[in-house]
């Protein structure tokens, strides 16, 4: 059997002739999100996918085998709520109320997209957007501050925290002690489905 450890980054361009004929693998996004994977190729080879923990692979991905060969990653069509909205406001809120909830989203100049869920369709319709389940790939935004495939959330969970409190201390003016502990586990992937568990302890001082 096959080991993948090796992803491509975007800056390597590889002649089209060889990314069209390098084999596929075909995953849903939960899949895509997982570094240790058995996995078949779409020509029925049997692989092991070993790649770095964070990373999330998207349609179009070029890995690379321990034996040189490549792999082109297909973005499998899922089960995904296609959202839509009469004006850009809704279509804006709609997304800020995904982010509150630290929801996977994949966002069009004029749609998102995010793994199905009654519950949250229930909470867009309510919004004013229209929602229909489709079948399609589905590729969220990866986290924008820790840069690469890793999860910016995670990375600079701290950091962002402490700058939010400095800024809104400074724009009452008044002094702000604050303490934090938290504690967060995540799985691989960044999807709903996976298990993310949050310990928060708090304590404010103000004068």
């Amino acid at each position: 059997m096959r080991t993948i450890d090796k992803l491509l980054g975007a800056h390597i361009k590889l002649a089209p002739v060889l990314v069209k004929r390098a084999p596929t693998l075909t995953l849903a996004f939960d899949a895509r999100c997982k570094s240790r994977l058995a996995a078949t190729l779409d020509n029925g080879e049997e692989v092991a996918l070993v790649l770095p923990r964070g990373t999330v692979l998207r349609d179009g991905d070029v890995l690379v085998a321990d034996d040189g060969g490549l792999v082109r990653i297909v973005a499998a069509a899922e089960s995904v709520l296609h959202v839509r909205a009469p004006d850009v406001l809704t279509l804006t809120r709609a997304a800020y109320h995904l982010g509150n909830r630290h929801t996977p989203v994949e966002i069009g100049a004029d749609y998102l997209k995010l793994e199905y869920d009654p519950v949250l369709a229930d909470m867009l319709k309510r919004l004013g957007a229209s929602v229909d389940q489709v079948q399609m790939p589905f590729q969220p935004e990866t986290g924008a501050y820790g840069g690469g495939h890793r999860h910016g959330h995670d990375e600079t969970f701290a950091e962002d925290y402490a700058l939010a409190q400095q800024v809104y201390g400074e724009h009452h003016g008044h002094a702000h002690s604050h303490e934090h502990g938290h504690a967060h586990d995540h799985a691989d992937c960044g999807s709903s489905s996976c298990a993310h568990d949050h310990g928060h302890g708090h304590h404010h001082a103000h004068r």
